[in-house]
């Protein structure tokens, strides 16, 4: 996902955003573990994706406080 799209969402959106990417990552984790998983880097773009999210939580919280 891009940051722009992103950057377009609320907080509350980016918190459901956030919770739908941590499931998916459960999801592909346990993929993985039985052997199903055939495309390793959907992971690690699961991780990015959640990583994208949390930093523009940041900065929404930054904002925020100023």
């Amino acid at each position: 996902m891009k940051p722009n799209k992103l950057r377009e969402m609320n907080a509350e959106e980016l918190n459901k955003k956030l919770a739908e990417l941590k499931r998916e990552l459960l999801n592909l984790r346990f993929q993985n573990a039985t052997g199903q998983l055939t495309n390793l880097k959907q992971i690690d773009a699961c991780k990015k994706d959640i990583a994208r999210v949390m930093t523009i939580l940041r900065e929404l919280e930054l904002k925020a406080q100023n």
